[in-house]
């Protein structure tokens, strides 16, 4: 069981408990609400989900499905082809430019990146490195 099920999972148990509470008048719609963290209104569609299809009405209907966002795995693939065969050794940055420029890629520096350490076709330097720190220790630490 991953995290995410195993969240929704407490979510269901705890919905049953303040629903229950909520029945037997201990609690009002409001304070239902506030003990799940959401609105009285959002309380109230909860409930009436729940009626109308039990548990299953509760699930997150966005979990399992992909991002409309997500970039495709051949897209993913094709970048990372481009800099292993004809790009090697560039910083990201220029590889990046030259991308958008010649290819209309349209992903960001960021994404880039991440894809290529992920990739692990450029190693990621220590922030000392990046930023040309001395060799000579700081006078605070002698």
């Amino acid at each position: 069981m991953n995290r995410t099920t195993w969240l929704q999972d407490r979510r269901m148990d705890k919905f049953c408990d303040v629903l229950s509470r909520w029945k037997a008048r201990e609690l009002s719609a409001q304070e239902a609400g506030e003990l799940l963290g959401c609105s009285e209104r959002q309380f109230r569609r909860y409930r009436r989900r729940y009626e109308d299809e039990g548990l299953q009405g509760l699930f997150d209907k966005r979990l399992g499905k992909a991002s409309a966002r997500r970039v495709p795995i051949d897209r993913v693939n094709w970048m990372l082809w481009e800099y292993r065969t004809r790009y090697t050794g560039w910083t990201i940055k220029h590889f990046h430019e030259h991308m958008q420029k010649q290819h209309n890629f349209r992903r960001s520096y960021t994404w880039v990146k991440t894809q290529l350490h992920t990739a692990r076709l450029v190693s990621p330097l220590h922030a000392a490195a990046r930023i040309g720190a001395s060799d000579h220790a700081s006078p605070a630490l002698e």
